[in-house]
């Protein structure tokens, strides 16, 4: 193809050794022709480029998201506990809303039933917790309904999503109502936690030096 190339610029004297012999101006449409069929023989004898790989499917995509989410709420919420001194367990921002208690015991509730309703599984069997109980007793709950969110999210996929399920006193959702919930109260109680520490004067786990 660069031989036919090169020989049709000889025959108009571009190269050396090409004897001119045509008009002028033939000559100079001669050249324009020969670029242009050179440039298409070259553009064709280049290599295709390979295909771009197509994206990898995740399977079950819902469930996959929540389980990436799960590990670094835990962490940082059990850490917020943990970082509340016992004393202040009783503490409330103003008398209307909850002591930081309160708090953890929410989360564990909201952990044992969420969790439950989007794995579509029973919820654990534990003992109650109220606000008054020590720090101790509420961590570990705590600690536990993490573990327990662990075990429903290991047994979920997406195919249960479209179901009704009853949420939010006995109102009928789709279960993903209930995978959405549950993401977001872990969003939600972290930001709350992280806001009680503050006001006691505690740097929240995640606004810590690593």
């Amino acid at each position: 193809m660069v031989g036919e190339c090169l020989s049709r610029f000889m025959l108009v004297g571009i190269i050396p050794g090409g004897v001119p012999k045509m008009k002028q101006v033939l000559a100079v449409f001669a050249l324009v022709a020969s670029m242009l069929l050179c440039s298409s023989l070259l553009a064709a004898a280049q290599p295709a480029p390979s295909p771009s790989p197509a994206p990898a499917v995740t399977k079950d995509p819902v469930t996959a998201a929540v389980r990436m989410l799960l590990p670094r709420s835990q962490k940082n919420i059990l850490a917020a506990i943990e970082a509340m001194p016992a004393d202040k367990f009783s503490f409330k921002p103003s008398a209307d809303q909850m002591s930081f208690g309160h708090l953890v015991v929410h989360i564990i509730e909201s952990n044992n039933s969420i969790c439950a309703k989007a794995a579509a599984i029973a919820e654990p069997k534990v003992d109650e917790v109220k606000d008054s109980d020590p720090k101790d007793k509420l961590a570990a709950a705590a600690r536990a309904s993490f573990d327990f969110c662990g075990e429903a999210v290991a047994k979920m996929d997406d195919s249960k999503l479209g179901d009704s399920v009853e949420l939010f006193g006995g109102h009928s959702f789709p279960r993903a109502m209930a995978v959405l919930a549950m993401a977001s109260g872990w969003a939600d109680h972290y930001g709350a936690a992280a806001f009680y520490l503050r006001l006691n004067g505690i740097l929240p786990p995640t606004a810590q030096k690593k």
